[in-house]
């Protein structure tokens, strides 16, 4: 048999014209260097860059908080202003166009940078850990993919798993309904849920399935490192959140954003997160982007868009309660020093529910094509105490949005800093010593990737 045999290639052993005269060989399977950390990458939703206690955000987050104070914290990090072409230059290392994803992941319009799919030759970075021995694992949104691929019909090529991840639990979609998920994924099919239990929350459910995945490798092998893409639905639309969390801000934005925009922007300068001579600019007021001063809304409207930034409010703590519980449980087993952590957002704030905010999520969004008019503020008023339930899907108004973005202008899917300049935060007890002075160099989320693998290597 000849050794140019395709069944043969690489083989480096001998073969004989009787098993007696032949050498076998046995390939190694790929193994990480000894000691090798362990990789978490955190991705939250349309968290804005004032939305976090250490950047400037009255919301309690005092988990994220300690790990930016014992970790790295950096004020000038920008990403793509959307959804999917952050998450695929997150993978990929690569422009959002040259990974195949110049817009959000819906339909092809027939272009090479537009396919709404990473190409096919582009390597993730679930396809490096793999491929250098750590388990690679992923939890939460996808949305790197068609719409027409999200069937169990296929194809399937450009689901997780076909993408360099082993493991796979979450949505493939762009958002869910976080108390009654319309459709979750587990591995490379989707899951039959018929009811969710009455205190069920998607931000809960996937750390569970985080702690969850890191249990089942270590039950089997105690030292092989994992890669974990962990990547939040929330805070995306719809806004929902856990009854205590929303009941915890009830009343504490009646100020509204105009003044909490001031309060940030003010903690900001404290923190030193923008320079102490930086001013804050006015209330966006470019044509669609527009915002009305908070003291020219009726006293209906006050109350219901408080009423919308308690919730958002309570997602984003939600989202720090539950890093807690992951990182407790981390520290329980040994894992939390070793372990590399990178925290961050897809985009900036936002105005996805224009002027008025809405109770109908998919009602703002027909809007944006033309199909209908927004429904009246009396309606949304009307449904107020539905408001974060699974019976609702909320979004808050574009002046929130500018709150959240404080201090720079527009929102996601804006080229201006609201819409792709967001927070940072890296960590790595063994490896990377505290920093205490704030990071102000430029950074791109293509500057993630290579630098993990040079941190690892």
């Amino acid at each position: 048999m000849s050794d140019k045999s395709h069944a043969y290639k690489n083989f480096g052993g001998k073969v004989g014209k009787v098993f007696s005269t032949s050498e076998p060989e046995w390939p190694m399977p790929p193994t990480a260097p000894p000691d090798a950390p362990n990789v978490l990458v955190m991705l939250v939703d349309d968290l804005g860059f004032s939305d976090l206690g250490c950047f400037g955000s009255e919301i309690e987050t005092p988990a994220l908080d300690k790990l930016a104070a014992d970790g790295i914290q950096y004020t000038n990090f920008h990403v793509n202003p959307m959804c999917s072409p952050t998450r695929a230059s997150l993978l990929t290392g690569l422009n959002s166009h040259m990974a195949g994803m110049g817009h959000v992941a819906h339909f092809d319009p027939g272009f090479p940078g537009y396919a709404m799919e990473i190409r096919e030759d582009a390597l993730t970075m679930g396809d490096l850990f793999q491929d250098h021995g750590w388990a690679s694992l992923m939890i939460g949104k996808w949305h790197l993919c068609k719409d027409s691929q999200l069937s169990e019909a296929g194809p399937k090529h450009s689901w997780p798993l076909q993408k360099g991840f082993e493991r796979f639990y979450g949505i493939l979609g762009g958002f869910t309904n976080f108390h009654q998920p319309h459709r979750l994924h587990e591995d490379n099919h989707a899951l039959d849920v018929d009811d969710y239990p009455e205190d069920y929350y998607f931000t809960d459910d996937l750390t569970d399935q985080a702690i969850k995945m890191i249990k089942e490798l270590r039950s089997s092998d105690p030292i092989k490192p994992w890669f974990m893409y962990f990547a939040h639905g929330a805070v995306h639309a719809p806004l929902q959140a856990k009854i205590e969390d929303i009941e915890k801000y009830k009343g504490k934005y009646d100020a509204g954003w105009d003044e909490f925009r001031k309060q940030r922007f003010e903690r900001q300068q404290e923190l030193g997160v923008v320079p102490d001579k930086a001013i804050l600019p006015d209330r966006n007021f470019e044509q669609n982007h527009e915002v009305k001063p908070w003291g020219d809304l009726t006293s209906m409207e006050k109350e219901l868009f408080a009423r919308y930034q308690e919730i958002f409010a309570g997602m984003v703590d939600n989202v720090d309660q539950n890093f807690k519980r992951l990182r407790d449980e981390l520290e329980r087993m040994g894992e939390w020093e070793n372990t590399i952590i990178v925290f961050t957002s897809d985009n900036g704030g936002s105005r996805e529910g224009q002027e008025l905010g809405t109770s109908a999520y998919f009602r703002t969004l027909l809007a944006f094509t033309g199909h209908t008019d927004l429904e009246s503020t009396e309606l949304d008023h009307s449904r107020i105490d539905l408001l974060g339930g699974p019976r609702s899907l909320a979004h808050y108004p574009m002046g929130w949005a500018m709150a959240s973005n404080t201090p720079f202008r527009l929102y996601k899917t804006n080229t201006h800093q609201g819409g792709q300049q967001v927070p940072l935060i890296v960590h790595w007890g063994k490896g990377l010593p505290s920093d205490k002075e704030l990071r102000h160099q430029y950074q791109h989320v293509t500057d993630i990737l290579p630098t993990i693998c040079e941190l690892v290597e």
